[in-house]
């Protein structure tokens, strides 16, 4: 009981530095090593095995991204709740939370299982995956199907942890599982590179070590946490609403990445050809790498500014937003820089061949060259998801995902002849419209609070 009331205790306290060490820095610790299981994944696979396994594991990403969505929706939309109880003193809607997770999953991930696992070779073809790539795409893709319970507990429940305030027992359990696939990994690929089946070696990696922090998470939950319980596993009615609410548009963002990639491997391949979907692969993945940071501060800022809100704690609201929001830009920064002076030697973590990477350097720096903004979306996207704000959320999303992306995406290739070069182009675009509406969304937001 103690532990419950330190925690609840800090979160309405602590200075904004302190809660950026005490929550921010083991999130952001944690997310960065479980960042590298897609990103080691890529690394191992394109310099061990070759570039069309490289090329695979590239186009399969964003679909992998339908059980992180499932995860996120329930993890987020759960956690939302939860920290808001915290700072309410609601044991009553605390003690639902877990059983009704884990229901949730059950469900969900079985269905995706099935649906995944019958029908990869048609969703990968909606890449514009072919030929060798979309056969190696297919065996690897299956076995991340296949794994989709324990990846989705071990993500939505982890999410659980951090909204309690756990950051750190979050961060040892995931950080662990991860530092499992990175050994894992290269081993896998080794055996099974001799039977043509080196991609596949990652993902059943990554599928063990993914069971390995499910475990891991279930144990905790069952006998080490002092503030959310496993009351029986059933479906909670009365938190659907919000939980779909508020974990939509985390779930959204999650789903519209896997329609904007999709979209961008097709118009890359059709103005470009394969080299070009190679080059966008490598810059999404690192995309999707550095972004993980900016995560994992809202990961800390999500259940400070729950919990303070919950308790009516308008001003430190303001101050604690204010604090992350300059954070966030700084770390931001962390990753822009350099790739913004050596966008050779980034795009040269994944691919060895010296000409591929030569032909896509100029373009992968245009690529990210907004995404110094991101770290006040990130932000403004996660007070939304805090105080159950789903509409704004929801907009947030759908404009940097789709509204804006796709687009430009289909614009810009015919533009002053750029041709495929266009599609690198599109970010830039999108990122300064929507920079924009966060401005608004957070202005009116702080002066609202009263």
């Amino acid at each position: 009981m103690s532990n419950k009331n330190d925690t609840r205790s800090m979160l309405l306290s602590a200075s904004p530095l302190e809660l950026l060490l005490k929550l921010s820095v083991p999130a952001i610790i944690g997310m960065v090593v479980v960042g590298l299981y897609n990103l080691m994944d890529a690394i191992y696979v394109g310099r061990m095995v070759g570039k069309t396994a490289m090329g695979a594991v590239s186009v399969s990403y964003p679909f992998t991204l339908v059980n992180t969505g499932l995860a996120t929706l329930i993890g987020v939309g759960s956690a939302s709740i939860l920290s808001r109880a915290i700072g309410k003193n609601d044991q009553r809607t605390i003690d639902k939370i877990m059983g009704n997770l884990i229901a949730l999953n059950l469900i969900f991930s079985i269905l995706i299982m099935g649906i995944g696992m019958i029908f990869t070779r048609q969703v990968l073809s909606l890449s514009g995956a072919e030929g060798d790539i979309l056969k190696v795409a297919s065996r690897y893709l299956r076995i991340i199907f296949a794994g989709s319970l324990f990846v989705n507990f071990a993500q939505s429940a982890n999410m659980i942890m951090r909204g309690e305030g756990m950051l750190k027992k979050a961060m040892l359990i995931s950080g662990g599982a991860a530092m499992i696939n990175i050994v894992l990994d290269p081993i896998f690929i080794l055996i099974m590179k001799p039977m043509g089946l080196g991609a596949e070696g990652a993902a059943y990696a990554t599928i063990l070590s993914q069971f390995i922090q499910a475990a891991l998470t279930l144990m905790y939950f069952l006998k080490q946490s002092q503030n959310v319980k496993i009351h029986g596993v059933r479906l909670e009615k009365d938190l659907f609403g919000e939980i779909f609410g508020v974990g939509f548009s985390a779930m959204l963002m999650q789903v519209m990445l896997l329609v904007q990639q999709t979209v961008l491997y097709n118009i890359a391949g059709k103005n470009g050809g394969s080299d070009w979907q190679i080059i966008l692969g490598a810059a999404l993945r690192v995309q999707s790498f550095a972004f993980i940071p900016l995560w994992g501060l809202s990961q800390g800022y999500q259940p400070a500014i729950g919990t303070n809100y919950g308790a009516k704690q308008f001003n430190r609201v303001k101050y604690i937003t204010k604090s992350f929001s300059i954070a966030a830009t700084l770390l931001a920064a962390v990753f822009y820089l350099p790739i913004m002076f050596a966008p050779k030697g980034m795009l040269s973590l994944f691919l060895s061949d010296r000409a591929v990477v030569l032909l896509g350097a100029d373009d992968f720096r245009i690529f990210f060259l907004s995404y110094i903004t991101l770290g006040l979306w990130v932000i403004v996207l996660t007070m939304m998801q805090a105080l159950g704000r789903a509409s704004n959320a929801s907009i947030l999303v759908i404009l940097r995902q789709i509204a804006i992306y796709i687009p430009a995406a289909f614009i810009m290739p015919h533009v002053a002849g750029l041709g495929v070069h266009g599609v690198f182009y599109a970010p830039l675009i999108t990122d300064v419209c929507v920079f924009v509406v966060v401005i608004y969304m957070l202005n009116k937001e702080l002066k609202q609070m009263k």
